[in-house]
């Protein structure tokens, strides 16, 4: 089965400087793909050339089989993209947003009403469709933009750290419908600076750095790498973290220590890994 996303060393040059160097990664449909990375990694850069913003400098991303820069109208055709930044029209409502979205993509009327009626109820806005979207909350406007990108019916979905600034509340709602979308079929690529959304959601993780690619996998396969067990020691106002192959060898270590003083014994997660190859936090 072809991949719904290809990218195959992929180069981005900015005034002589790399900022994405040497990309290579595939997400199977139906797959969903987080990808990581701290400030500066080039994780934007990506997803500005996946969705045919940017143009990439050297190397190929074919998206739903087509080209990026050979066919970039046909790839919009197939995704759908929510960025973290509010881009819905604040002075039109909401049923107003969703119709001038359809009429941009050629939906004829009747079928369009009928997908437009469909998504806002899948969000739940419904009975705010003849409110101004600057009257909604911010979980709700995250919801519409949700909405209209699966208005043309895209193959893969494309969500640039959807759920940032909301509610612990808003934010798992929204990863019960991205939940859903995914099992229906929905191929998708996550960015995000949450890591127990990326541990909730997610298939397989590639975390970026200084421009490439340092990690991919799924949880479990970077647990294994890495180390399942972790022996956290506090040095001062800061603390050492040292990993074992799991938890029964990171208790070992511990109960083998003559003084526990500061010791603590845990399974490893996400931010370990990805503080432990990036040296930093993701924020």
């Amino acid at each position: 089965m072809s991949a719904a996303v290809c990218v195959e060393n992929v180069r981005k040059i900015y005034d002589r400087t790399p900022v994405v160097n040497g990309l290579s990664f595939a997400i199977a449909p139906g797959e969903m793909f987080g990808l990581l990375g701290p400030n500066g990694a080039g994780k934007s850069t990506t997803i500005r050339m996946l969705t045919t913003l940017t143009r990439p400098s050297e190397g190929t991303i074919q998206v739903a089989g087509y080209d990026v820069r050979r066919d970039p109208i046909a790839v919009k055709q197939q995704i759908g993209v929510v960025l973290q930044q509010t881009s819905v029209d604040l002075d039109l409502t909401v049923w107003e947003n969703m119709e001038f979205h359809g009429r941009l993509h050629h939906i004829p009327k009747t079928e369009r009403q009928q997908r437009i009626d469909r998504a806002l109820t899948y969000v739940e806005l419904s009975d705010r469709q003849d409110v101004k979207a600057k009257t909604l909350s911010g979980g709700m406007k995250r919801r519409l933009q949700i909405a209209r990108a699966l208005l043309h019916e895209p193959k893969i979905l494309f969500l640039d750290e959807p759920t940032v600034g909301l509610d612990p509340q808003t934010r798992r709602r929204l990863w019960e419908i991205i939940r859903d979308l995914n099992r229906q079929g929905m191929t998708m690529l996550l960015t995000t600076h949450y890591m127990e959304e990326v541990e909730y959601l997610c298939d397989r993780i590639g975390i970026m750095d200084a421009g490439t690619l340092i990690e991919l996998g799924t949880l479990d396969e970077l647990r294994h790498k890495h180390g399942g067990g972790l022996v956290m020691k506090q040095v001062g106002d800061r603390w050492e973290y040292k990993f074992f192959p799991d938890l029964d060898a990171a208790n070992a270590y511990f109960e083998a220590q003559p003084d526990k003083t500061g010791l603590m014994v845990r399974p490893s997660n996400l931010e370990d890994i990805f503080v432990e190859l990036t040296g930093r936090q993701l924020d």
